[in-house]
């Protein structure tokens, strides 16, 4: 592994704003569903499963958006979205504390809607900013950030409704959100290479939305769905054991593992095609549920995790690769949807699995599916990623 790549992404124009932009935008994103959570439950008094219905429908609301606002970007330019975002953001997270349950689950979808779509933002500007040959690069600092804000999120949201109150956490992110989006506003970061002012004539749907595309979205839904079920089967496991207390350091030790993949895998000097990542930690998961104690769980789940943000930036990668540039803010969008629909269906399925097996089902069972779905797409005849890659840069090359 080389430290180059990282150098040359780095010396390029505007990549490390965009990057701590990202980042701090990401943070408060990242509390939203264990402060939805915390609140239905300590502030509402209605129970986990109420908390987990909220979470649905605004996980319903950012499936739906991220394709639509990413069509408005690719048509309109980023401030209009950002502009009707963060008004949006403002709006639901202001009034969400002051609402009693169900108004809130009628609003959550329209709050999930309204969302800032901070990841598809960030990989359209970073496809943008970043020529071809130094995206893998770029996209794994991208998805090392995202493990960063996963650390920091979820932890600062939890110190906060404990320590002061569920409504202070939800204005929090509330204005932490709506100060990403007036920056962002201000910045303005570039969703076109050259940033060519005139108007973009569209693509149409069917030159684009290919078979290769369509499987780069569903190892995309496939590898959110393995993290969401692993980190359900996690609790699980330590809760059957005895040893809530050390999910924590469970889950910074995976992510841990997580960043520190994604940092080899950007300094390598080749591409991996994230279908043969997305079925090896899926195979990588499964035996994870023999561990009977925490610190033992911290060793099984480093392999496993070590893959998961080479599998995001990978398809990433390959992603900004297949989509015209004209319609690359509706393909992020896509991707981010594929991404939010995996973590919405692991969860619920690896629960039920759990609930009428053992935790360790949990574990084979996101496995299982991650690489279910990557024995399916390697069957298909559309051309696998590392073709895609290796042929753009025969392009490249002949050029």
């Amino acid at each position: 592994m080389a430290l180059s790549p990282y150098r040359q992404v780095f010396a390029l124009p505007g990549v490390r704003r965009l990057l701590l932009i990202s980042l701090l935008a990401r943070i408060p994103g990242s509390a939203v569903g264990v402060a939805i959570t915390l609140h239905v439950v300590l502030s509402l008094k209605e129970g986990y499963g109420a908390a987990g219905l909220v979470t649905a429908f605004a996980t319903i609301g950012m499936t739906l958006s991220g394709p639509l606002f990413g069509r408005l970007v690719d048509r309109r330019g980023l401030r209009l979205m950002l502009v009707i975002t963060t008004i949006g953001e403002a709006t639901f997270w202001f009034i969400a504390p002051s609402l009693p349950y169900a108004a809130l689950l009628g609003t959550a979808l329209l709050g999930g809607f309204m969302t800032l779509p901070v990841g598809a933002t960030s990989r359209q500007a970073m496809a943008a900013i970043v020529p071809p040959e130094h995206r893998k690069a770029a996209f794994s600092l991208d998805s090392i950030f995202v493990e960063t804000s996963y650390m920091l999120g979820p932890a600062l949201g939890v110190l906060l409704a404990t320590q002061v109150s569920t409504t202070v956490t939800l204005v929090a992110i509330g204005g932490g959100l709506v100060l990403s989006g007036l920056v962002l506003y201000l910045v303005n970061p570039p969703i076109r290479s050259g940033e060519s002012s005139g108007p973009v004539r569209p693509v149409p749907r069917k030159e684009w939305l290919t078979k290769e595309l369509v499987g780069a979205l569903a190892i995309s839904a496939g590898a959110t769905l393995v993290l969401a079920g692993t980190d359900v089967a996690v609790v699980a496991t330590l809760e059957r054991h005895g040893q809530v207390s050390w999910t924590g350091v469970v889950i910074v030790v995976w992510c841990l593992a997580s960043l520190t993949g994604g940092f080899v895998y950007g300094g390598m000097s080749r591409s991996v095609s994230p279908l043969a990542l997305m079925g090896v930690m899926g195979l990588l998961t499964i035996p994870i549920g023999i561990a009977t104690d925490w610190w033992w769980l911290c060793l099984a789940i480093l392999p496993a995790g070590a893959l998961c943000a080479p599998v995001i930036s990978a398809t990433s990668e390959w992603i900004s690769r297949l989509a015209p540039e004209a319609v690359r803010g509706e393909v992020m969008g896509l991707q981010q949807s594929a991404l939010t629909l995996g973590s919405a269906m692991g969860a619920p399925i690896v629960g039920a699995v759990m609930d009428a097996t053992t935790p360790a089902m949990g574990f084979v069972t996101a496995g299982a599916l991650a690489a279910l779905v990557a024995l399916v797409l390697m069957f298909q005849r559309s051309t696998p990623a590392t073709a895609s890659v290796s042929s753009a840069e025969s392009v490249r090359s002949a050029s």
